[in-house]
């Protein structure tokens, strides 16, 4: 399923601290890729409506779900046994509940599932996109959701006039951080990997586009160590609002 045409470059770790800042200046970009959630979209701003359904628990439920839908996006690209994202992000839900103990029934997993479309953006997100746009760079979003999911999510936020082109997994039936998945931003944009910038708060995403051949930018929001994959992101930024001073640097 994964299609190896492009040779994978492995370079040397980042230190692992987690202020660390790349002092090179980014190369020539011509597009800019981001993830979605965790990204651009909050998935922890459900944390609210888990807590009006189960008191006390919210956060908890929140991190865990989260914690299960990753791992059975790798789990079952491991397995090759390929599931869209949104069976995938409620069947992590069943599971966090059942581990925890809360009773989940089809009215309350709906409401759930039904919030997904509906994510916060990070504060930042509109303003930094919006000046990132007006630099002309083309601007894309390459998810693990399936269309079905991103469509409305980028509908409801708002954000359809700043991010006009959205890539699914979905076309490929595996996930990040696969190159085939990486691959995809590169043939609808019709801009050569060196060319394009990626831009992640997963590290593990991060680490997978610079080992494919993107310039990767890994917004650190929580002050983490650098994911020890071989392939460390090129630059470490707090906040996505630090993007487009970075990018007006000159190359040196």
């Amino acid at each position: 399923m994964d299609d190896t045409r492009d040779p994978v470059v492995y370079t040397p770790s980042m230190p692992s601290n987690p202020t660390t800042r790349s002092t090179a200046r980014p190369r020539s970009l011509r597009a800019l890729v981001f993830d979605a959630y965790g990204t651009l979209f909050d998935v922890h701003s459900l944390i609210e409506l888990c807590e009006q359904i189960w008191p006390g628990k919210g956060s908890a439920l929140s991190q865990l779900w989260r914690a299960k839908q990753l791992e059975y996006t790798w789990q079952r690209s491991l397995m090759r046994r390929y599931e869209d994202f949104a069976r995938i992000t409620e069947a992590g839900l069943r599971y966090a509940c059942a581990a925890l103990g809360l009773q989940l029934d089809e009215e309350r997993c709906r409401a759930l599932m039904g919030a997904y479309l509906k994510l916060s953006t990070f504060p930042e997100v509109r303003g930094a996109l919006a000046a990132l746009k007006a630099s002309k760079l083309k601007l894309a979003i390459l998810s693990n959701g399936s269309a079905a999911m991103l469509r409305p999510l980028v509908a409801n936020a708002g954000l359809r006039s700043l991010m006009g082109i959205v890539i699914s997994v979905d076309q490929k039936k595996i996930y990040k951080p696969a190159p085939a998945v990486y691959r995809l931003a590169t043939q609808r944009l019709q801009v050569p990997k060196t060319a394009i910038g990626f831009v992640s708060s997963n590290c593990w995403d991060a680490c997978g586009a610079k080992s494919f051949g993107f310039r990767t930018f890994w917004i650190n929001r929580g002050g983490a160590p650098v994911d020890e994959l071989g392939a460390a992101p090129d630059h470490v930024i707090k906040s996505l609002d630090e993007l487009p001073e970075l990018l007006r640097r000159p190359v040196s």
